[in-house]
């Protein structure tokens, strides 16, 4: 799978594919990641990427030029199946998103600046728009560099336990149980004793009425969702 990341900030993106689980990904080969810097593709010799917005107002705007030659650059040298925008207007990332976007091959992410891109750009180029909340960051490259590791760590090989993901939260609109390791006892707090008993049917059932519990308390809107029974696993 492979992430051509384009950005006025390249460096910003250095961190997050240098280290840990991506980093290790990369190394293996199960993931490419591709970080353009939008500057290199500016008809200006100041490299300039925005402007001023017309009908005035506060803030730049994003020029389309730059953003045209590179997204046309890199589809002559392959076909993409999705080239996404990282803008606050976008859908919200949710697991199941996550999900889908692993299915692919190849996938443009174009990081958001200032007031936003020339809306030419999200007219012609962009084929998915996507948000990482409900509030304003300075640029999109940590909100791409959270999509993307969304995403590669669902790719097979990339985590040491390939069901672990399958039980991340969100997976089946439920927040994950409690977790515990080593010691099994620590100033006086216990481990739970279903946990310690090795009797898998009820400790399965014990997670399943612990991540209910804890969705219902915490993530309400999630818990609504849920319209089956709780399993008979005795």
């Amino acid at each position: 799978m492979r992430f051509d990341i384009i950005t006025c900030l390249p460096r910003l993106l250095d961190s997050p594919f240098s280290h840990s689980i991506l980093k290790r990904a990369i190394d293996k080969g199960l993931t490419e990641v591709h970080v353009h810097d939008l500057r290199d593709y500016s008809p200006s010799k100041h490299r300039q990427t925005d402007d001023y917005p017309y009908g005035g107002g506060a803030g730049m705007v994003m020029m389309i030029e730059p953003i045209h030659r590179i997204i046309s650059k890199l589809k002559e040298e392959r076909p993409y199946d999705a080239v996404v925008y990282m803008t606050p207007d976008g859908l919200t990332l949710n697991q199941k998103m996550a999900n889908s976007y692993s299915l692919l091959k190849n996938i443009i992410i174009l990081c958001g600046h200032y007031k936003g891109v020339d809306e030419r750009v999200r007219e012609k180029y962009i084929t998915h728009e996507v948000s990482i909340g409900d509030y304003v960051l300075s640029g999109g490259e940590l909100a791409a560099a959270v999509f993307a590791d969304a995403i590669i760590r669902l790719i097979p090989g990339v985590l040491s336990d390939e069901t672990s993901a399958l039980t991340d939260s969100f997976q089946d609109d439920l927040l994950s149980p409690p977790v515990y390791t080593r010691p099994a006892e620590f100033i006086g707090m216990k481990v739970p004793e279903v946990l310690l008993s090795g009797h898998e049917k009820n400790i399965e059932l014990w997670r399943m009425e612990q991540a209910l519990e804890r969705t219902k308390s915490r993530r309400p809107d999630l818990y609504d969702k849920q319209h089956v029974a709780k399993p008979n696993i005795s």
